[in-house]
C-alpha cells in the first residue's frame, strides 16, 4: 500500500455517537438510546485499518445517510504505470467487533455474537447483543463483492476472545488510473426479522433461505432467493431483469414471480453445490451439502471406528480404547500429556454412538468392538464402587474434570438400552451421584441426562434410585434459574456450551415436573442461546453455534479461529428440540432439525471424520478453510442426529429422520 487518507464524516445522525482516532480510524461506536453504552467497535484492532500488500492507494470516506446509516467507502485506485491484481487475503479491511469473553454480567451488556457472510454481493454482518435486547448492530454492502474474511486474534487470551475480523474483497484486477471501490452502510435493527427486511431495502441484494443446507442423499433442494429493492418492495418493482443460477457452473432453472426466485434441484450425487446468483450485475451465492443417508452415513462411521480407531493391543492399558485417528499418517494417536489427546474425555462419544447405532441395527462385530471399548472403560476410566470417573487411563486423575461424568452416565445408559442389563443402569446412577457429590450442581456440564436417566429408573423399579437423582436435578437446576444470565465461568468464561445445557436441563426438568417456573427459566436461557445460531445460507454456518477454539485444543493443526461446524453446536438444536411443549418455545422447535443437521459435515462418505471445521481464509496469517485431519472427539454430533432427529426420542415421540 502506497497511502491511506481517512476523511472526516460528514452528514449527522443523532443516535450515532462516535468517536475517531488521529487519523481518523472509528474508535467507539454507541447507540445514544443504548443504557448500557455498549461500543459496538471495541477491540485490540482498530475498525477501518486497511492491510493492503500491493501497491495501491487507499482513501477512505464516511457519510450519514438519509436513510438513517452511517456508510463507509474504501477506493482503491492505482497510481502506478503497470497493472494491479490481489489474490487471496493480499486485501482486507478490519472490522472489529466486542466478541471477546470475560464476565457473564459484561457479556449480556457490552459484546455480541458476530455472524458474518462474505457472500459476493450480497455480504452482511450481523452482530447480536450476547445478553439481547432491541439494538444491535448491522452492516450490508453496497457496493463491491466479498470473497471471505480471516481473524486477528489476541492468543494470549487463548479461547477467550475470536479476534478482530479482516473482510476481504473479492480478487481485483485495476489498471493504470483506475480505481475500485467497496462501499457498506452501518444501522441499527432491533431483531434477526428487523435485520432481514432491512438488508432487503437495497436494490440488488439478495436474501436466500432454504428447506435444509445440508440434506441427505435423495432429498432436493429447495430455496429462495428474495430480491432487495427499495423499501423492501422487491426486484419486481424496481427492476425487470432476471436472474441467472448457476449449479457449480451450470446454468439451473428456476420460477422468478414478483422478485423471488424459487429453485427445486435434484443433483444426482452426494457432495458439495454451490449455487450462483447473477442479477443486475452482482453475483450473490448459496451453499449446500447433500450426504449419504443419514443411517448409511452412521453404518459407515461406526465401521470406521471399530476398524481404525480401537487400540488392539493385549499388553498396554489403552488395549480396547476408541482413539484419536490421523487421517493424514493413517494411523491412531494418544498422548496423556495433553488431555484433548488422552484414553477418556470426549472420546467417550465414540462408544456412545455405537452403543446407539446398534439398538436399531445389530451387528456382532461392532458389538464386539463395543464391548471391547466397555472393559477399557470399566477398567481404566471408572471406580465402580464410587462412581467417580477418571481423566485418562490407569485412572488417572491429575486433572479432577466433572464434564467427564455425564459422558460416562450417557454411555452407560444406551448400553442399558443396547443389552438389557441392569448392571449398566445401576452404574449410570451411581456416576451421577458421584458428579454431584464432586460439586456437579455448581457446574454446567454438558449431556446430564436427567429426563432419560430418571424415566429409565422409574420404568425399570428404581424409584427410590429416581427421586434421589431427581432432587439432586432440581437443585442443580433451581441454582441455574437463579443465577440467570450470570453464567458462572468454565473452562472457557462463556460460550455457547454453557448456555445450552443451563437450557436443556430448565427444559427437562420442566417435562419431568410440569411446574412453570422451570419453563420461565427455559425461555430466558432460550433466548440467549438463540443468539449463537447463524443465518447464513451456507451448510457450515446455518443454524450453527459460534465456537472459535475447540480447533486448536482438539486439533492436529491447533489452529483457533471459528469452528464451522463443530459438533457441540448440536447442543443448542437439543434444546430446541426440548423446548417442544413449553409455552410460548414453538418457534424454536422448528430449527431443532437444522441445528441437528448442521455438524453432520464433520462426517465423510469413507467413515472418516474431523474434529473441527476452521472456516476463515486465515487466522493470524495461518491458512483456515480446512477440515482438521484428526478424527477426534466430533461423534457426539451424529449420536445426537441419531438420538433426537431420528426414530424415538427420550420423551417418546416419534419423527422420520
Amino acid at each position: 500500500m502506497r497511502e491511506i487518507t481517512y476523511h472526516k464524516v460528514t452528514g449527522e445522525n443523532s443516535l450515532f455517537l462516535t468517536q475517531w482516532d488521529e487519523q481518523g480510524r472509528l474508535i467507539s461506536l454507541q447507540n445514544s438510546l443504548d443504557e448500557e453504552g455498549m461500543n459496538w467497535v471495541k477491540g485490540e484492532q482498530t475498525w477501518g485499518t486497511v492491510q493492503c500488500e500491493p501497491e495501491l492507494t487507499v482513501e477512505v470516506e464516511r457519510r450519514f445517510t438519509e436513510r438513517g446509516t452511517l456508510a463507509e467507502c474504501y477506493t482503491f485506485r492505482n497510481e502506478t504505470a503497470f497493472d494491479v491484481c490481489t489474490v487471496g487475503t493480499q486485501l482486507g479491511i478490519y472490522v472489529q467487533f466486542p466478541d471477546f469473553y470475560t464476565d457473564a454480567s459484561v457479556c449480556m451488556t457490552q459484546c455480541c455474537n458476530t455472524h458474518l457472510w462474505c457472500g459476493g454481493s450480497s455480504s452482511y454482518v450481523c452482530a447480536l447483543r450476547m445478553g439481547g435486547g432491541r439494538i444491535n448492530l448491522g452492516l450490508v454492502l453496497t457496493k463491491g463483492s466479498l470473497k471471505g474474511y480471516s481473524v486477528q486474534r489476541n492468543l494470549a487470551q487463548e479461547s477467550n476472545d475470536r479476534g478482530a475480523f479482516l473482510l476481504h474483497p473479492e480478487n481485483l484486477h485495476i489498471r493504470p488510473g483506475e480505481c475500485v471501490q467497496v462501499e457498506w452502510e452501518l444501522f441499527w435493527f432491533e431483531d434477526r426479522e428487523d435485520f432481514r427486511r432491512k438488508v432487503l431495502n437495497y436494490p440488488g441484494f439478495l436474501w436466500i433461505e432454504a428447506e435444509h443446507f445440508l440434506l441427505f442423499d435423495g432429498e432436493t433442494v429447495r430455496f429462495r432467493a428474495y430480491a432487495g429493492g427499495k423499501e423492501g418492495k422487491g426486484a419486481a418493482d424496481t427492476c425487470r431483469e432476471c436472474p441467472v443460477i448457476y449449479r457449480n457452473g451450470k446454468e439451473v432453472p428456476f420460477s422468478w414471480k414478483n422478485g423471488v426466485a424459487e429453485v427445486e434441484d435434484r443433483p444426482e450425487e452426494c457432495g458439495e453445490f454451490r449455487y450462483e446468483i447473477e442479477w443486475m450485475g452482482k453475483r450473490s451465492r448459496a451453499v449446500f451439502l447433500i450426504q449419504p443417508k443419514i443411517r448409511e452415513l452412521a453404518e459407515r462411521r461406526c465401521r470406521f471406528i471399530a476398524q481404525k480407531q480401537q487400540c488392539m493391543d493385549e499388553k498396554s492399558c489403552l488395549n480396547g480404547a476408541y482413539l484419536i485417528y490421523d487421517n493424514e499418517e493413517n494411523c491412531q494417536y494418544y498422548s496423556h500429556t495433553f488431555h484433548d489427546h488422552n484414553g477418556g474425555r470426549e472420546r467417550v462419544g465414540m462408544g456412545v454412538l455405537l452403543a446407539k447405532y446398534l439398538q436399531e441395527k445389530p451387528d456382532e462385530k461392532l458389538e464386539e468392538s463395543l464391548d471391547a471399548y466397555v472393559r477399557f472403560v470399566r477398567r481404566e476410566l471408572l471406580q465402580e464402587e464410587t462412581g467417580e470417573v477418571f481423566n485418562d487411563v490407569q485412572r488417572n486423575q491429575e486433572w479432577k474434570r466433572l464434564y467427564n461424568y455425564p459422558w460416562v452416565c450417557v454411555l452407560f445408559l444406551e448400553m442399558f438400552r443396547l443389552k438389557g442389563e441392569r448392571w449398566y443402569l445401576q452404574a449410570a446412577y451411581r456416576v451421577m451421584e458421584a458428579y454431584y457429590r464432586d460439586g456437579g450442581s455448581r457446574f454446567y456440564a454438558i449431556c446430564v441426562p436427567m429426563y432419560e436417566s430418571v424415566t429409565l429408573l422409574r420404568e425399570n423399579g428404581m424409584e427410590e434410585e429416581a427421586e434421589r437423582l431427581l432432587a439432586l436435578y432440581r437443585k442443580h437446576g433451581d441454582r441455574i434459574a437463579e443465577l440467570g444470565k450470570n453464567y458462572p465461568a468454565h473452562e472457557v468464561k462463556y460460550e455457547q456450551s454453557i448456555v445450552s445445557p443451563a437450557a436443556i436441563y430448565l427444559c427437562e426438568l420442566f417435562h419431568l415436573t410440569g411446574e412453570e417456573k422451570y419453563g420461565r427459566a427455559a425461555r430466558e436461557q432460550l433466548a440467549v442461546l438463540e443468539l449463537f445460531q447463524g443465518l447464513q445460507p451456507d451448510y457450515h454456518m446455518y443454524e450453527v453455534a459460534i465456537r472459535h477454539w475447540d480447533g486448536y485444543w482438539f486439533g492436529k493443526r491447533a489452529c483457533y479461529g471459528d469452528a464451522f461446524p463443530h459438533y457441540w453446536s448440536g447442543l443448542t438444536g437439543i434444546a430446541f428440540r426440548e423446548a417442544e411443549g413449553i409455552p410460548n418455545c414453538e418457534a424454536y422447535v422448528s430449527r431443532a432439525e437444522d441445528a441437528l443437521r448442521g455438524t453432520l459435515s464433520m462426517f465423510f462418505a469413507d467413515g472418516s471424520a474431523s474434529c473441527a471445521c476452521v472456516y476463515p481464509m486465515t487466522v493470524n496469517g495461518r491458512p483456515g478453510g480446512y477440515y482438521d485431519p484428526w478424527a477426534n472427539d466430533q461423534d457426539w454430533g451424529l449420536y445426537f442426529y441419531l438420538k433426537y432427529a431420528c426414530g424415538e426420542t427420550v420423551r417418546g415421540r416419534s419423527d422420520e429422520g
